[in-house]
């Protein structure tokens, strides 16, 4: 008898750019690993199907008439006529309606999780709407205190202390009380959504050399390595504060499940450089499952067929990953 395929919901993301091509592009490898459904413009994916020469017939949901032979799509009405390669602020509302159908489908048991594509977040702040990410909307619309953004290709997992921030505002931002609790999430999330017991983690210092003693920056001496001494002594894995030039070493990582990197971009270059467009965004402490593709919207490939859709997969292909692994560990 063969097992029931997860129902993935997926937003395309920016209209303008290479999402809706991916999406189409990959509908029927997505169709072997999941049951995707779209939350999208029937029109504008139509019109891009057409553009790129790829046969293909919407069903519009409703609550019983999914077509595994067909693009399944929670229609959005896009609120002006999407040009690719020029995105439009008009339609920054229409992205974030996509974004809370496909929420609350997920929040009502519709669907087991969701993949999103790339969104290009300029636009929707020129719209008029703040707006930092989808990991941190995802947050605020779940009433979520505070989650944690990981990006991962196979084993190699590095999660993030602080996500989109300037740089001259990481160091106030990381406290103990901060640190405590998206360890906390972190170790949760790689034990109920990723099945690993008693994961270990590397936890990066802040500073060069990890403060080299204090000399170079106090922060490790101060927050970070209380912090870790304590979840040691709970019995966590936990090993640093590492210096990240060392972290990220082949033989540093052989016995480590994450990596926590303090900021944005002292975890996710060496993630990038590593496994850019097959890596996948999934965002920690949810009470949904949330993954996304590791790049941007592509502007001036949008339209063109040339759009490299290995992250697309692989962030579908990990959201139905967990999505059983949930489902196993609730029997």
């Amino acid at each position: 008898m063969q097992t029931k395929l997860p129902r993935i919901g997926i937003t395309p993301g920016e209209p303008a750019g290479i999402g809706p091509d991916i999406c189409l592009q990959t509908l029927r490898e997505a169709s072997r690993i999941a049951e995707p459904v779209y939350f999208a413009s029937s029109e504008m994916l139509a019109a891009r199907a057409e553009l790129l020469g790829i046969d293909i017939e919407i069903n519009e949901l409703d609550t019983s008439n999914y077509d595994p032979a067909k693009l399944n799509v929670y229609p959005v009405t896009a609120a002006s006529p999407v040009e690719p390669g020029q995105p439009a602020a008009e339609n920054a509302n229409y992205i974030l309606a996509t974004l809370r159908s496909a929420l609350d489908q997920c929040l009502a048991g519709e669907i087991a999780a969701i993949t999103t594509g790339p969104i290009n977040k300029a636009i929707i702040n020129e719209a008029g709407t703040p707006f930092s990410g989808h990991t941190e909307w995802f947050a605020e619309q779940t009433s979520t205190p505070r989650v944690v953004m990981m990006l991962l290709s196979g084993d190699f997992r590095v999660a993030l202390a602080t996500t989109h921030l300037p740089l001259s505002q990481v160091p106030n931002a990381i406290t103990q009380a901060m640190l405590e609790e998206t360890i906390n999430i972190l170790a949760k999330d790689l034990s109920t959504k990723f099945g690993i017991t008693n994961p270990r983690i590397s936890v990066c210092g802040l500073n060069p050399h990890a403060g080299e003693s204090g000399h170079m920056g106090d922060e490790e001496i101060r927050i970070i390595a209380p912090v870790i001494e304590r979840f040691r002594q709970q019995g966590l894995n936990l090993t640093g504060p590492l210096p990240a030039d060392t972290a990220f070493t082949k033989k540093a990582l052989e016995n480590q499940d994450a990596v926590l990197a303090m900021y944005h971009d002292q975890g996710l270059p060496v993630l990038k450089h590593a496994a850019f467009g097959d890596a996948v965004n999934v965002t920690l402490g949810l009470p949904i499952i949330r993954t996304s593709v590791d790049h941007g919207t592509a502007f001036d490939l949008a339209g063109t067929g040339k759009a490299d859709p290995g992250s697309f997969l692989a962030a579908i292909a990990c959201a139905a990953e967990l999505a059983d692994k949930v489902t196993a560990l609730e029997r």
